[in-house]
């Protein structure tokens, strides 16, 4: 992908609003309801899969909107969602010898984030947005 300046700062932007969200909503979900399981990260991975389902739905075959994409797309949701704490915290799970809950962190986490993808393509037309 070649980005030109204004592709450049919508990523920028896009990114920086992304992580404020990623960190409000997943320390938020962590309070909540504990850290024995990565819930938190969970919760942003799913629903930055099912936006990025709806918005690929939404944007598809429409070449004017690149820019959109990338501010919305690579910026905000590739800054929301984080493979990178689902990596480690899994990890840390297996260190710990919590096999089980690693193995079910590892199956939600692919398994839901596939399906809350599938389920934002398929809520677009339903929501009146392709």
């Amino acid at each position: 992908m070649s980005l030109t300046a204004t592709g450049l700062l919508a990523v920028a932007a896009g990114g920086a609003l992304g992580g404020v969200a990623r960190a409000a909503v997943s320390g938020a979900v962590a309070r909540g309801v504990g850290e024995r399981f990565p819930w938190g990260t969970l919760s942003v991975n799913l629903t930055g899969s099912f936006l990025i389902g709806l918005l690929a739905a939404v944007l598809a075959g429409r070449p004017e909107a690149a820019t959109l994409w990338t501010l919305l797309a690579t910026g905000l949701l590739g800054s929301y969602t984080t493979v990178s704490s689902f990596s480690l915290q899994t990890l840390a799970l297996m260190q710990a010898g919590d096999w089980p809950r690693a193995g079910a962190n590892v199956a939600v986490s692919l398994g839901g984030c596939i399906g809350a993808a599938a389920a934002g393509w398929q809520a677009a037309p339903a929501l009146g947005l392709s």
